[in-house]
This record gives C-alpha cells, sequence and structure tokens, in this order.
C-alpha cells in the first residue's frame, strides 16, 4: 500500500519522518524520493542483518542521504529520535507484522511452509524463542494467546492438545508444528502434508493453511508485539510535529481495534484533528499481486496544529 501511504502523509521536501519497519525499504525508498536530500529519514528495524542488507540496497540505488537507520524496537522511537537530534517529525509509519524477507528465511522460524527451527524472534540475539514459550506456557496461557492474537477457532482444546504433544515429544522445527496444526484441524488421516497446502481463492474467501494463525498468535507472544504497539500508540502524540500525521498498517485485527481505539481517545481529547473514517484495504490487483496484504488495514490520524491545555498543563 505504499501509494496509499504516501497519499496519507503527504510527506514535502525537508520534511523529518519515521519508517517504524524498515523490512527490505520498500517504504524507506519512497520517503527518501518525496523528503529529499534536505529531509531526514530515521528508519527502524530490530533485525540487524536484516538491516544492513536493506542499507545496502539503498545504498546502491544512491538513496543514502537524509537515512539514519536505528536498531532497536519501535516502541523506543523517542529515544532513537532524540540519538539522532530529531525532536518532532513530520511523518510515522508503523508496518505491523513481519517482513517478506523474515519470512522467506527458514533460519528465522517464521514460516510453516519452510523447515527451519521453531524460533520466531524478530531479534534472534536475545529473549525466548517460540520453543522457549512452549516448553514453559500453560494451556490456559496458550488458549488465551491464541484466542487473542490469532482469533484461533477451539484455542482451549487445541491448546491441550499442542501442549501435550509437545511434552511427550518436543516440536524442534516449523514444519513438525505446521503438520500438528494440519492433522489436528483436519484428522490424523489427512493425505495432504503441511508444505502442500495452496493458498487459494474461493467463494468469497481465501483458504489458509490451519497453521496460520497458530504461528501469528505464536510470534506475537515471543515478540510481545501489542505491549510495544501500546506504548507506541501513547508517545507518537509527542513524538509527531503539529500537523503531523501516523499512518499505521496493521494485520491481525486486536492489532486494529488496538489502533482504532487510540486513535479515537486522540481525536475525543483534542490532540488530534482528524482520524481515518476506517480501515484502508489494499486494492484488487495488490491483493492479488501480493497475498499478504489481503489482512492489511490502514488506519491514520492528524496531529491537531495546537496542543490542548488540561488542568496539568495550567498547574
Amino acid at each position: 500500500m505504499v501509494s496509499e501511504i504516501l497519499e496519507t502523509l503527504q510527506l514535502k521536501p525537508g520534511d523529518a519522518v519515521a519508517d517504524l519497519t524498515l523490512g527490505h525499504g520498500g517504504h524507506t525508498e519512497n520517503f527518501l524520493v518525496e523528503v529529499g536530500p534536505s529531509g531526514t529519514v530515521l528508519a527502524m528495524d530490530l533485525d540487524g542483518s536484516q538491516a544492513e542488507l536493506t542499507r545496502q540496497r539503498l545504498e546502491s540505488l544512491k538513496l543514502v542521504e537524509g537515512l539514519k537507520i536505528e536498531l532497536g524496537n519501535f516502541a523506543g522511537l523517542g529515544q532513537a529520535m532524540g540519538k539522532h537530534g530529531l525532536v518532532t517529525v513530520n511523518g510515522i509509519l508503523a508496518d505491523l507484522g513481519i517482513s517478506s524477507m523474515q519470512i522467506d528465511d527458514p533460519s528465522r522460524g517464521f514460516s510453516y511452509r519452510r523447515e527451519g527451527p521453531l524460533d520466531m524472534r524478530m531479534d534472534a540475539s536475545r529473549g525466548e524463542s517460540a520453543k522457549d514459550i512452549l516448553d514453559r506456557i500453560s494451556p490456559e496461557d496458550l488458549a488465551t494467546g491464541l484466542e487473542e492474537y490469532g482469533d484461533v477457532p477451539l484455542a482451549s482444546p487445541f491448546s491441550r492438545a499442542l501442549l501435550a504433544q509437545h511434552h511427550a515429544s518436543p516440536f524442534e522445527t516449523t514444519t513438525q508444528l505446521a503438520e500438528f496444526c494440519l492433522k489436528w484441524h483436519q484428522g490424523s488421516t489427512t493425505g495432504k502434508p503441511a508444505g502442500d497446502w495452496k493458498l487459494r481463492q474461493g467463494k468469497q474467501k481465501w483458504e489458509t493453511h490451519p497453521a496460520a494463525r497458530v504461528f501469528q498468535a505464536l510470534r506475537i507472544l515471543v515478540n510481545r508485539e501489542l505491549a510495544n504497539l501500546k506504548h507506541l500508540l501513547r508517545v507518537v502524540p509527542d513524538l509527531l510535529a503539529p500537523g503531523g500525521t501516523v499512518a499505521i498498517l496493521s494485520f491481525h485485527s486486536g492489532e486494529d481495534r488496538m489502533v482504532k481505539a487510540a486513535f479515537e481517545q486522540g481525536l475525543r481529547q483534542g490532540r488530534y484533528s482528524a482520524i481515518s473514517d476506517g480501515p484502508q484495504r489494499a486494492g484488487f490487483d495488490e491483493r492479488n499481486d501480493n497475498p499478504r496484504s489481503r489482512s492489511a488495514k490502514l488506519r491514520w490520524a492528524k496531529l491537531a496544529e495546537s496542543h490542548p491545555v488540561d488542568a496539568g498543563d495550567e498547574a
């Protein structure tokens, strides 16, 4: 949704903008063109190896003037801005979730279609892996996570069965977990290996692998994504320049609900002067070319030109 995001942020030469999820650099590349050599693009990423590859790609395109890359979680945006001498920025983009580069690397453990270690950490140098989570989590807590972060149906019986199997014979790889999800969903005599499950358009819906929502929920648990998003939504109004815009692209209903609630609250409080009427979706061509975009929801909020004064400010 690059064109929709550029239209939303309305960047000008000399502006400062923060791209909180650098990934392959598709959005960052366009931001650098929009703000020009006199502007600044602060791009953040948790994945150091990926950030370096993207920096090299942008360098080959001669698009590094004004580019500042900061490794870290976007919840630390304020500190990153301070490090690079930015008090406020004119635009903020958070493209939530994981990048195609991470999905396509089997060693990261994000994909249910590619065999790799059951990891799912965006920052592979720290924290618990997905296997570590399964080693110690209770069936009740896992069911809650699967329901809240993956909208997984029958989460309670599925969680009990999954953990019973894991404790008896631990899942070490992504394909082992994917095969279990498929067999539990369809019965033990499916006859269809997990890797052969295809994404295809049916009548009024898309058919996805039964492991997709489970992997999504585990990834969010591993990386504490909703907690980081909650913090970001709280600090964004303090980091935007007057009249600046924040755009958030989410891929999960829980994320979208958080973004919607925060923007509506900011509008009621007078911190935002306008917010999107509803989520904007990717166009038909993009959904066909990029299946991941079919679940994308774009929301935006525009900071008021002046900060409302409350009792605390007057005191």
